[in-house]
Parts: C-alpha cells; sequence; structure tokens
C-alpha cells in the first residue's frame, strides 16, 4: 500500500517537472520595451521600461525601440530604475542588452 503511494507522489512530481520544462519552452520572449498604463477605460502611456522590469507595473504592453523613443520625446517618464532613456537614444549605450544589465543590477 505504501509503495503505490509512493509511486503516485513520484509520478505527480515528475508530471509537474515535466508541465513547468514545458512552461519554460513555450513562454514568449521579453520584449525589449515596454510602456506602463494607467488605470481604468481610455488607459494612457505613463512610463516607459526596458523589458523585463521588474518595477513595471501589471498594466503594460511591448513596443518597439522606435515607439519608446517617441514616447520619452514626447513626456511619457523612463523608469528610474531601468533608465530606458539611456538605452534609447542616449549618448551612454545605444542597446537594449545594457539596459537589460542596469536593470538586473538594481535588484
Amino acid at each position: 500500500m505504501w509503495v503505490e503511494r509512493i509511486d503516485e507522489a513520484i509520478a505527480t512530481v515528475e508530471q509537474q517537472e515535466k508541465e513547468r520544462q514545458q512552461g519554460k519552452v513555450r513562454r514568449p520572449p521579453i520584449p525589449d520595451w515596454i510602456i506602463e498604463l494607467s488605470i481604468g477605460v481610455g488607459a494612457r502611456p505613463i512610463e516607459v521600461h526596458v523589458g523585463g522590469c521588474y518595477a513595471a507595473g501589471k498594466r503594460h504592453r511591448a513596443i518597439t525601440r522606435e515607439r519608446a523613443f517617441a514616447a520619452l520625446a514626447d513626456g511619457i517618464r523612463a523608469c528610474i530604475h531601468c533608465r530606458p532613456d539611456t538605452g534609447v537614444g542616449g549618448a551612454v549605450n545605444n542597446s537594449p542588452t545594457a539596459a537589460h544589465l542596469r536593470c538586473q543590477q538594481a535588484r
């Protein structure tokens, strides 16, 4: 009786691990840039982030580099944690990879 319970527990753990691995493979890639949106109907952009920024809220949308640059030029604030303004068009570095690294270091 105990052997049967142990076998069931092992099968359950193996199935959970298999599903976790499938989730990793099927997960969409992290976008390079995201824009955080305000609350409510007609939500408007409020902040630009590097994709994967831990400070981004739940309401956000993936955007292109060009749209991120345009949003920053229109006065939408840049996240103070991941500093997308330095990665989009700043003189410091022009690559999203550097911005991703800064975001990881801010953690």
